[in-house]
Parts: C-alpha cells; structure tokens; sequence
C-alpha cells in the first residue's frame, strides 16, 4: 500500500492514543496519574481484544495485559452498544493488581463494532487492609481492596450511579476517585472522537487495511530480530527477597529457547504459589518477557503482531501464574520487574556483546494513609527510581524510571502541598551501583518527616536480599535498605523492603534507599580517567577506586596498580 498513507494513519493511531493519555493526566485527581504518568491508553480489535496501538508515553507493563482485560470483557458482555463503558480491575482476567483499574469503552462507526478503547489508571487506594492497597501480608486478594468483575459503568452513555456508589463507598478518599473516574471516561470520549474523525477521512477499508499491515510488519521486524540471536537454549535463575510473610525467597528459573525466529519461554521450574502478595497473574508475567524484549528491539511497534514469535510454558502450579484468591498485590510493580531481569540474564549468554546488567529491579511501592488535623484523611502512593546496569554502551542510567514504567516519582512539591509530610533529602546514593568497565548506575535516598496528625505506612518492594547482578564479570548493585525512625527509635522492617501498617506520629521519619545497577565487565578494564571522575565526584571513595578498580589516588597524581598498568595510557582510546 502506499507507504505516505501507511506511515500517516499509523502515526495518527498512535497520536490518538498519546492524546488520551494526555487528557487523562490533565484531568485525573491522583498525583500518581496525573505527575507519575502511571497510566496507559490504546486501541484494541473489536473481535477478540487483541492491542492494536498504544501510546507511547503508557506504562509498558500494559502492553500485554489491557489486551487480556479486553478481551476478558469482550467475553463477559453479548451485546455492546455505543455509549457503553465497562470497569474493571480484577487480576485474574488479565489485569495486574487491585489499583490498577481499567476502563474500556466499545467504539461504533455507523452502525458496526469497528474498535474497543481503553485505559488504566493507578488509583491511589482501592480500599483493603492498608491504605493504597499494597499490603505485604495478605494472603488471600480479599484483603487487598474491591474486586470489580467488568462491570457496566455508562449504559449507553447514562452513568450507573449504583456502581458508581459501590466503588466510592469502598475507597478511603472517595472524591479523588470519583475525580479520576471522570478523567478515564473523558479520555475515552476524546478518543472515540478523534478516531471518528481518522476514519471519515480515510475510509474504514483503508485504516483496516493498515491495522492488518502494522500487524504483519511489527511480527516480520520482531521475527527478525530473534533470527539473529544464536539458537541455543539459555537459563537463568532470579529470586526475590521473599513473599512478606514468609521468609524464604522466591526463585525464578527461566530457560529460553531460541528456535529461528522464535522463542519459547519455560517457567515451570520456578517455586510454587507463595501465601503472601508476590504471585502473579498470567497476563503480568508474560508482560515482563515482552518489555525485555523491548528493551533490546524497541523499533518494533507494540501491536498483535510482534507477540507471535513467542510461546510460553508457565503453570499455575508456579507463583507465576496466580488463580484466585491468591494475594497478588507485588505482581505489576515487582516480579513484573524481576521477570524482565531474569530475561536480561539469559540475554547476557544469548548476545554477551549486546547485554545488560541487573537494574534495580524494584519500584519500592510506598502507600501512606491517615489523618490530617487540618485537611482530613489522605492516603497517598509514591515510587522511587534506582540503579540501572551498565551495558556493551554506557554506565548504568542513575535514578533511573522503574524497568516495567516511563511513569517517574511524582513532584516532592506536589506531596508537600496535599499531605502533612516534608521530604528534606532527596540525593544520589553514592557507591551504589555495581564496579565494572561499565558500572551500574546509582539509587536514590529519599528521606521524608510526618509534619501532623498520625498516619500508617506500608511498603513493598524487594532487592533487599538478592542485589542486581553484574554480567561479564562485573560486580553486582547494593541491595536497598529501608529505616523507619520512629518517636526517636530505628526500626527496620524484619523483610527488609516489605512492611504494613507501620504507625507513624509527628515528627516521625522514613528513609528510602534503592539499589543500584549491576556493573558490565571487568572492574580492571574500567578506563582509569572513569574511575578518577567518579572519585572526583564523589560517587565512590578513593578506598574503592583502589580496592575494585586497581586505581590507587594520591593528592596531585594518579598510580595504576597492578594488572591496570597500560589503562591510563589507553583511556582516551577506551
């Protein structure tokens, strides 16, 4: 077809989707939606729900599971009609975890089912045990918040207040979530017009016509791209700290099969179920394989197509794969993450010349609830950036977006002005990333004061135990270390980055630092000029430059140790 029309239309699906993030990030009540971008927007097929465009500004952990939502809701209702919209959140058909909810809004042209759209949006608390909803200890999702089946939210464009009324008698901040339920209807309205507008342009024939191509070019580019990786099996082996309740770690064995263009992907080795909140569902784990795909082809478009090449062996017998009432509150925002690690680490054997360290592998889910003397109740939910690992290119990117996001710690402003809390560090955690020629890139401290009232903290995340590994001989990240200071006590929670309802008064602190990147490659081969400049800033003390990287730093000179000794004269080369 002609390729100006193809690159056109293409262009404005994906502008429409963009545009419905933006609306919804405009409109949406919630700090974590509307300045954490915690959120994702696309266009689906009317038959079966599979993704056709998604922004790219969305959250990458959708990119598989809104498909699976989708099509769970296509099945649930027999006859859609124009003005509908459905809600739903629940996990297990292909969702992530409670607070993330989707709603999804059939499109007609004339009179034909021509595309499904839809969004999701984090909600800061959707009831359940703690506020925000992140509850280390659950061991059954009832405890985790609302489960909504897909419901009928608009029935042909009438609001169903008795659903409406459900959800806000469930929440502790109703009015910010009735704030951005508006805000996800407004972006499906916003996107039903702007593709209401694409096809009187072009013509039905015509945009169907390029959904079918983008589908076939997406799969041929992924195809591709997985033909030039040797075939081979490759394993890999990835643990988190532990489910929260239990102190054991959870182990991930991966073994990836590249077969021509193909690839399987085999979990059945990994532990089984776990009674706390890190099992995940279906539609979460395979996302974590997709994005770390994505993370080394990110020129292939996000649509059916470029999901073909791969299959899966993921029982529910694993942890991996959760049926209800299984608790799976860690399963988007952490094994999600450690999914897409364990991938990287077969990668490294796969390609060693293209590979990636272990990044932090955590968002370090931070849920706060309570009573304000001068506002009310709050409840707000925060995540923090950390270490990426260094690679066949750079250092490791400090600070750095969670691996399954684009979403970003939301404004400390932001927090200040809306809740009765005052951040005073927010700094780079120095020596946190991993020695290597490349090293890993650093985690953040970020350390915050209750100024009034009293309030409940709850945290989940990982990387406490099992720090980012190092590839090529590089050394691995710091693990986090997480400090409550509480009526002028330390308290460190027992699993380390996994606590709940923790009681906080005035004056009381947290302390959050993450981890750091694995390094990529020998600390011995680290250009001796790198290693002076992270001295020089700080980053690492002059004991370490010598102890990892053989570089011995005296005031106005500089000496190479040991096997180091041709490094300063070939840095610049290097």
């Amino acid at each position: 077809m002609d390729p100006i029309i193809l690159a056109v239309i293409r262009g404005s699906l994906e502008q429409i989707a963009d545009e419905m993030d933006a609306t919804l990030e405009r409109m949406a009540f919630s700090p974590v939606i509307s300045d954490g971008f915690d959120r994702a927007s696309g266009i689906y097929a009317a038959n079966d729900g599979a993704v056709i465009v998604q922004g790219p500004r969305g959250l990458p952990n959708f990119i598989c599971v809104m498909q699976h939502t989708v099509h769970s809701t296509i099945a649930h209702f027999d006859e859609p009609a124009d003005g509908d919209v459905y809600i739903v959140n629940d996990p297990y058909l292909g969702g992530t975890h409670l607070m993330d909810v989707k709603l999804i809004r059939p499109f007609f042209y004339g009179n034909r089912l021509a595309f499904y759209l839809a969004n999701s949006g984090h909600w800061p608390d959707i009831g359940g045990r703690v506020p925000g909803g992140f509850s280390s200890k659950a061991t059954e999702v009832f405890q985790e918040g609302l489960r909504l089946p897909p419901l009928k939210l608009m029935d042909e464009g009438r609001l169903n207040q008795e659903v409406v009324d459900v959800i806000l008698h469930n929440v502790r901040v109703p009015g910010e979530r009735q704030g951005d339920i508006i805000a996800q209807v407004a972006s499906l309205n916003l996107g039903a017009d702007r593709l209401t507008a694409l096809l009187d342009r072009y013509g039905e024939a015509t945009v169907f016509e390029v959904v079918s191509e983008l589908e076939r070019r997406s799969e041929k580019m992924m195809r591709k791209h997985i033909a030039a990786i040797p075939d081979g099996r490759y394993a890999f082996d990835e643990y988190m700290d532990s489910d929260g309740v239990d102190w054991k770690p959870l182990h991930i064995r991966l073994e990836m099969t590249v077969d021509g263009d193909s690839v399987h992907i085999d979990l059945s080795d990994s532990s089984p179920a776990c009674r706390g909140p890190l099992n995940s569902v279906l539609s979460t784990t395979m996302a974590g394989v997709f994005i770390a795909f994505k993370h080394f082809f990110p020129d292939v478009p996000i649509n059916r197509g470029c999901f073909k090449p791969f299959s899966f062996n993921i029982p529910s017998t694993t942890f991996l794969h959760a049926l209800p009432p299984r608790p799976v509150s860690g399963c988007a925002a952490e094994v999600c993450q450690r999914m897409i690690d364990a991938v990287l680490g077969a990668m490294s054997q796969a390609v060693p010349d293209r590979c990636y360290a272990g990044p932090m592998g955590t968002v370090t889910n931070l849920s706060v609830g309570g009573d304000d003397p001068e506002v009310g109740y709050f409840v707000f939910y925060s995540f923090i950036g950390g270490g990426y690992g260094g690679n066949y290119r750079t250092d490791g990117l400090t600070n750095g977006n969670p691996t399954i996001a684009v979403a970003r710690t939301q404004a400390l402003e932001i927090f200040e002005s809306r809740y009765p809390v005052l951040f005073d560090t927010y700094a780079l955690r120095e020596d946190s990333g991993g020695p290597g020629r490349r090293r890993g890139g650093f985690g953040v401290v970020l350390e915050f004061v209750l100024r009034r009232g009293e309030a409940s903290a709850s945290l989940l995340g990982d990387r406490g135990r099992f720090r980012p590994f190092g590839v090529l001989g590089g050394k691995p990240g710091r693990p986090a270390e997480h400090t409550f200071t509480l009526r002028g006590k330390p308290y460190r929670p027992p699993h380390i980055t996994k606590d709940e309802g923790v009681h906080m008064v005035e004056g009381d602190r947290l302390r959050l630092e993450t981890p750091g990147g694995g390094g990529y490659g020998a600390p011995v081969l680290r250009s001796a000029e790198a290693v002076l400049e992270d001295v020089r800033r700080g980053y690492y003390p002059s004991e370490a430059a010598e102890a990892e990287y053989g570089v011995v730093i005296r005031p106005g000179t500089l000496e190479i140790d040991g096997p180091a000794t041709n490094r300063l004269r070939n840095s610049r080369a290097d």
